[in-house]
């Protein structure tokens, strides 16, 4: 009797085990299938809000040079072809995400006769360092939004891009305008959809600071490539 209590007893433990096994599995895989969906909701606003803008920039450079215009249709179509196919992977090369970048500041500046106060400075030690797509480009657009750029005087930003095998880091800062600057009505990607999408792409892996002073905006962001 008492062997038999204890077969008994090891059997419920086991199948208790196992339950507790295959329930553990079924949260990881609704977890995942969560994550996956998050993810592409998040990536979903990038497309929109991007063609927004860049339609907007040729609309109103097409009033001022029809030249200049046909420059930010090419750029422009560099762009789309990045986003709408490059962009469905996964994860793609960094120098791919700075082409990126390069030519959304070239679009942009098309928009003024005057040299915008835009400085780069990129870095890459090996070239073949990857990045999750569009992760970047929001801090981007939020630069160029609340700097007043267009000012020219008295406004910056300043883009710093370094990489290693192992990490990436990004660093970009615009001046802080003394009123306010007014803003269509369209929101940008915005820092929580960043915010987000850096949590579930780049858990524990990741570390992310925006400063404000009276003068500026700092946004500093150190990836970590390899766990």
């Amino acid at each position: 009797m008492l062997l038999i209590a204890i077969a008994y007893v090891i059997a419920t433990l086991v199948e208790i085990f196992m339950l507790a096994q295959r329930k553990e599995e079924e949260i990881i895989i609704n977890k995942n299938d969560a994550l996956q969906t998050e993810l592409k909701l998040l990536k979903s606003q990038i497309n929109p809000h991007f063609l927004f803008n860049a339609l907007n920039n040729i609309y109103a450079l097409s009033a001022i040079d029809s030249g200049r215009t046909q420059k930010s249709i090419s750029y422009l179509s560099d762009m789309l072809r990045y986003v709408l196919y490059e962009c469905e992977q996964e994860i793609v090369p960094l120098y791919n995400e700075i082409d990126y970048i390069e030519n959304y500041i070239k679009l942009f500046s098309l928009k003024s006769s005057k040299t915008y106060p835009i400085t780069t400075l990129f870095s890459i030690e090996n070239q073949d360092v990857q990045i999750v797509p569009m992760l970047l480009i929001p801090f981007l657009e939020n630069a160029l939004k609340h700097s007043n750029i267009e000012k020219i005087t008295d406004t910056f930003i300043h883009i710093k891009l370094t990489a290693s095998t192992n990490q990436i880091d990004f660093e970009i800062e615009n001046s802080k305008p003394t009123t306010p600057v007014v803003t269509d009505a369209v929101g940008g990607i915005g820092i929580d959809n960043v915010k987000k999408r850096l949590a579930i792409l780049y858990p524990e892996r990741h570390k992310l600071e925006i400063n404000e002073t009276s003068q500026a905006f700092k946004v500093n962001l150190k990836l970590q490539l390899h766990d």
